[in-house]
């Protein structure tokens, strides 16, 4: 009998609270898929090519596991005290019919046991599956496509999951249930109230709600200028400008539920009763809104700007080549490429590759006077007649030290233009075309140099007058971005050998042929060659080097930012909406004395959804409107220069997480309404006053 009791117990308390036990399934979740990062075959590959990178991120979640242990035993503690709170009664009845303290003490443990067991048998399977599928996205999204990957399971996450759960569950669990078995009778018999608060006047609800208002204006505008990334002190400065912000922003807040409720008359049923119970659950509970609305920010930027990243991080780079070979024992730079070729066809590989080509890239060797050698004063002088602008002083900067610039051959850029599908430039004798690097300019400041090129300024190379032409162009001249030039001119074969009196370097471009690639994904298909390669003695660097490292950027930002995201949304939406089914319940005797007035259920549940409506979505709806602040503000901090051209794309991205996030906490909302109506539903009948 006693075992049947809590097995109806623990099945009655998940269907009341399974806002609760949504939670802890997804507290479960989130520990396996950080925990589980270092076995994955995508982990596994990147340590080949990213080994520090990979292994200081690695060292980085313990750091994330224990923070996470800690946030989520004060998320258990308080969705655990609600479920005690509203099972006083019970327990007092329990202990007046004859039940031992201890043996109480025992039947909450057990409840407990149950629930945690299921939750573990619903989330570990969950957490597999979905990692499994992050970590094909994760791949998916830098154009990898399937990478021949293998199911893994970690034994050791599954290890540490279940321990850290169960550990800050018991815990908590120890805590509460000791509280409650040591209370007397009388006192779990009696129904719990509100304590009143003292009312402030409405000026300084009001002059709080500005300043708050000023305060995160301030706040904003520091981060997204960079101001708050300069120094530890400014980005301390901005926090607290938020978080002081913010809460005096929620705690002004009931001014304006003050004043609907003042101007709310209508024949609306119980329209007072409603915003005066919204306005109550302000004063009471302004603190945990504001908090929560801080987390629901904190989820929604890591959402936004981890997928905005990792979404928009093929747009930076373009993959056109897939090996660069050197070879540095030739006596002459024209012979690099006959010998590369035949040392693969000796060595048997000269069938991998659909196409060899030279990249030939020199510098001036006219002169000496290397501060001399090259000067554009018509383009410096067009940038300066444009309108002032942060993007016009940077490229007049830059520009002003491009006084020796690098050389390259046009025919084999052209090559590499044919390669990537776009059309070959055409130069005169007296024509050349400027080259810079995606890493050392922006969308924005190449737009703005196309419009000086488009008038084909006059320069001097080495005294000599050319004219520049065209557009900046940007193709990566190798693979792994091992040449980054901040500033370079290409040149007509004949100029380009003129001017660099045949002293330059030589690299071989090639791509891998249809036969190196059949049957074979891209990764598999270099790791193949790689290893032949290595045999070989060929000095090169192939694409798999930047696969690796745009991969790492991918899941840096992806598994961690959705990790901490969905910590952040968990936390948030449970305390907000334990917080209202707490209060609720405290006010029961207000509900139960409009039923006795002649309140239908309906009117009640109406009521109660709008209370509902308010106290999570002035949260929700302040975390929405600054987080569209906040997702800037992160990139302005963490972009490298080579990617902020795509910010434009990153918030496109960023705003689609943000509304979806926003649909998540409808269904949060949702949930708890159906939570409420069921309470509502037990006060309908008639109870005896003890």
């Amino acid at each position: 009998m006693f075992s049947n009791l809590i097995l109806r117990n623990s099945h009655r308390s998940r269907k009341e609270n399974g806002l609760f036990f949504s939670s802890l399934v997804i507290s479960i979740v989130a520990f396996y898929m950080i925990l589980s990062i270092s076995t994955q075959d995508v982990m596994l590959f990147l340590q080949k090519m990213e080994s520090d990178a990979v292994d200081k991120l690695l060292l980085l979640i313990p750091a994330f596991y224990g923070m996470t242990l800690g946030i989520l035993f004060f998320l258990i503690y308080f969705a655990c005290k609600y479920q005690f709170e509203r099972r006083r009664h019970e327990f007092g009845v329990y202990l007046m019919l004859g039940m031992r303290r201890s043996k109480l003490f025992g039947m909450l443990l057990a409840e407990d046991f149950l629930t945690s067991i299921l939750a573990m048998l619903i989330g570990l399977p969950v957490a597999v599956v979905l990692s499994e599928i992050v970590s094909l996205v994760t791949a998916k999204l830098v154009g990898m496509g399937i990478i021949g990957h293998q199911f893994s399971l970690s034994w050791s996450a599954i290890e540490w999951t279940l321990a850290g759960f169960l550990a800050i569950k018991l815990t908590a669990l120890l805590i509460l249930s000791g509280r409650i078995s040591r209370q007397e009778i009388g006192t779990l018999l009696s129904q719990p109230t509100n304590r009143p608060k003292k009312q402030m006047p409405s000026v300084i609800y009001g002059l709080a709600a500005i300043c708050g208002s000023v305060m995160l204006a301030v706040a904003y505008y520091m981060a997204i200028q960079g101001i708050a990334w300069t120094k530890v002190s400014m980005m301390g400065l901005t926090l607290l400008l938020g978080i002081v912000g913010t809460m005096l922003l929620f705690y002004g807040m009931r001014a304006l539920i003050a004043l609907i409720v003042k101007k709310g008359k209508g024949n609306k049923q119980l329209h007072v009763f409603t915003f005066r119970q919204i306005q109550e659950n302000v004063i009471h509970q302004s603190t945990s809104m504001a908090i929560s609305s801080l987390l629901i920010l904190a989820a929604l930027c890591c959402f936004g700007a981890g997928v905005g990243i990792a979404g928009t991080n093929s747009l930076s780079s373009g993959h056109v080549i897939d090996y660069t070979f050197e070879d540095h024992t030739a006596e002459d730079s024209s012979q690099v490429l006959p010998n590369i070729k035949a040392a693969l066809k000796e060595n048997g590989l000269e069938n991998q590759f659909s196409e060899l080509f030279e990249m030939r890239v020199g510098r001036i060797r006219t002169t000496e006077d290397y501060d001399n050698a090259y000067s554009m004063d018509a383009v410096m002088d067009s940038l300066r007649s444009l309108p002032q602008s942060e993007d016009r002083d940077v490229l007049l900067n830059n520009l002003g030290y491009a006084t020796y610039p690098y050389l390259i051959c046009l025919s084999d850029y052209n090559r590499l233009l044919e390669l990537s599908g776009k059309p070959a430039l055409q130069l005169g004798e007296k024509e050349a075309a400027v080259y810079i690097d995606t890493e050392f300019t922006t969308v924005s400041r190449t737009a703005m140099l196309n419009q000086v090129l488009a008038g084909q300024p006059k320069v001097e190379l080495d005294g000599s007058p050319i004219h520049l032409t065209g557009e900046v162009q940007s193709v990566n001249l190798v693979t792994d971005r091992s040449i980054t030039l901040s500033f370079a001119l290409i040149l007509p074969d004949e100029a380009f050998l003129y001017y660099s009196q045949g002293m330059y370097d030589t690299y071989v471009n090639a791509v891998l042929s249809e036969q190196a690639l059949d049957g074979n994904s891209l990764m598999t298909a270099y790791l193949d060659l790689n290893e032949k390669l290595d045999e070989t003695g060929i000095e090169y660097e192939s694409y798999l080097q930047n696969i690796g490292r745009q991969l790492f950027y991918t899941i840096a930002s992806s598994y961690i930012t959705l990790y901490l995201a969905i910590v952040f949304l968990v936390v948030a939406n449970t305390i907000v909406g334990v917080q209202f089914l707490m209060s609720q319940q405290k006010t029961g005797r207000r509900y139960q004395t409009l039923i006795r007035l002649g309140a239908t259920y309906e009117t009640l549940c109406q009521s109660a959804g709008k209370q509902i409506t308010w106290f999570m979505g002035l949260p929700v709806l302040v975390a929405a409107v600054s987080s569209l602040f906040g997702v800037r503000a992160l990139f302005t901090g963490i972009l490298s220069s080579r990617t902020r051209g795509t910010v434009s794309a990153m918030l496109l991205v960023s705003a689609a997480m943000i509304l979806l996030l926003c649909v998540i906490e409808y269904i949060y909302m949702r949930v708890v309404k159906r939570s409420s109506d069921r309470y509502l539903l037990t006060l309908m009948q008639p109870q005896r006053e003890e």
